[in-house]
This record gives C-alpha cells, sequence and structure tokens, in this order.
C-alpha cells in the first residue's frame, strides 16, 4: 500500500480490475498480514497505513465480474486508486456471488417483452 494517509472501514476509492473502473467501498479489514510470508499479524484492525499490507472485504457500488486470482489469474489481479495515483495493488481470494434472481425488471423491459 501507497497511501498518504490510513485507510480505515468506509473507505471509498477506485478499483481498476481488467477493464473495470468501479468505485468500491471497504467494507471491513478482516486482518493485517505480513507482506512477505502472508502470515496474519493482527485481526479487524483500525486501519491500515502506508507500507502495510491486509486482506479486506470490498463492496462495489456497481455490477462488476471478477475471478479469484487461484481460478484464473488474468481477472484476479486489481489495482486501488485514489488521489489520482495507485495507492495499492492485490489479488481476489474469495468473490460472494450475488443471486441472478433478484434482478429488477425495469418498464423498459416489460414492453420489449
Amino acid at each position: 500500500m501507497n497511501h498518504p494517509g490510513q485507510i480505515s472501514n468506509d473507505y471509498a476509492p477506485v478499483l481498476d480490475c481488467h477493464t473495470s473502473h468501479i468505485a468500491v467501498k471497504f467494507a471491513e479489514i478482516q486482518t493485517k498480514i505480513d507482506r512477505r510470508s502472508g502470515k496474519e499479524l493482527k485481526k479487524e484492525p483500525k486501519f491500515l497505513k502506508n507500507g502495510d499490507a491486509g486482506l479486506i472485504m470490498m463492496v462495489p457500488t456497481k455490477p462488476m465480474v471478477v475471478e479469484t486470482f487461484s481460478e484464473y489469474p488474468p481477472l484476479g489481479r486489481f489495482a486501488v486508486r485514489d488521489v489520482r495515483q495507485t495507492v495499492a495493488v492485490g489479488v481476489i481470494k474469495a468473490v460472494e456471488k450475488k443471486d441472478p434472481t433478484g434482478a429488477k425488471v425495469t418498464k423498459a423491459a416489460q414492453k420489449n417483452k
């Protein structure tokens, strides 16, 4: 991470993943981890600062297609951009898929039926 300040829960940067550029919200900083070994250093830290690494639950503001890094590496990498610079990079460890049956039906879609 290379951010001029601290990053805490509810931080809202732009996530660049393959061709998507979508705002996300850092819902929960789950753990602070060692950058080299990947071992957990602290559970549920209040914030991350410059040079730290962590496992973070992110929620996109719009629908977004991503894959886990272990399953498909080209679609599993991302960059976090804020203050006109790249502040963090990482890989997607897990994806929680939304239920496709919960889609909204708009009036325009109903007219075309």
